[in-house]
């Protein structure tokens, strides 16, 4: 992808999202992204391959999916609390546009696809490094997968999005740390069997 001037690809970020919002993945196209970001097609293309991959660009980078905030706390309890509170304060600034997008992605396998390629290589550092501190201090018997951990909070904080709504309480939180992520964080690290 070739690199943009900042204001211009902050201005075809803004457009796209405005015309999701207004018109949705379907009716939006590219030639209505140029005009309304005041930018040649050519411009677009040269740094998106098409409408899918603006859309996650939109979705993932734009919203900062890709980075939770966490601290070195000296527990993994505590670490893990942050990250995943850091996950509740993304999905709520942005579940709107996540919802509104999921029947979409479901009819749409090229933009599902493109999201999925882009999730795959996000940065886990915020999760990964907690766990590898937790070994070292013997908080945990080996080393576990951050990628399906961190796919795990996400699921329950979704799950609570879709079913309870927003805002996520600080007994959310601590009953999900509690409950089921530092479970089965100890239970992974021990090489007990998948629990889900």
């Amino acid at each position: 992808m070739a690199p943009l001037d900042p204001e211009r690809e902050r201005a075809i970020l803004d457009a796209t999202m405005e015309l999701l919002s207004e018109v949705g993945y379907d009716r939006m196209s590219v030639d209505q992204i140029a005009k309304r970001a005041k930018a040649s097609k050519a411009t677009i293309y040269r740094r998106w391959a098409g409408k899918p991959e603006l859309v996650v660009d939109v979705i993932c980078r734009r919203f900062d999916m890709d980075a939770p905030q966490g601290a070195d706390t000296g527990s993994l309890r505590d670490d893990l609390a942050a990250v995943f509170r850091s996950i509740c304060e993304t999905v709520e600034r942005k579940h709107t546009l996540i919802i509104g997008l999921s029947s979409t992605l479901l009819s749409h396998q090229e933009l599902a696809r493109t999201l999925r390629e882009h999730l795959r290589m996000r940065d886990l550092d915020a999760v990964r490094d907690p766990l590898e501190r937790a070994v070292k201090r013997g908080e945990l018997a080996g080393p576990v997968n951050p990628g399906r951990l961190f796919a795990l909070a996400e699921a329950l904080v979704w799950h609570q999005m879709i079913f309870a709504g927003p805002p996520f309480s600080q007994e959310f939180v601590a009953e999900s740390v509690d409950g089921v992520l530092m479970p089965v964080a100890t239970a992974w690290s021990k090489g007990t069997p998948d629990l889900g």
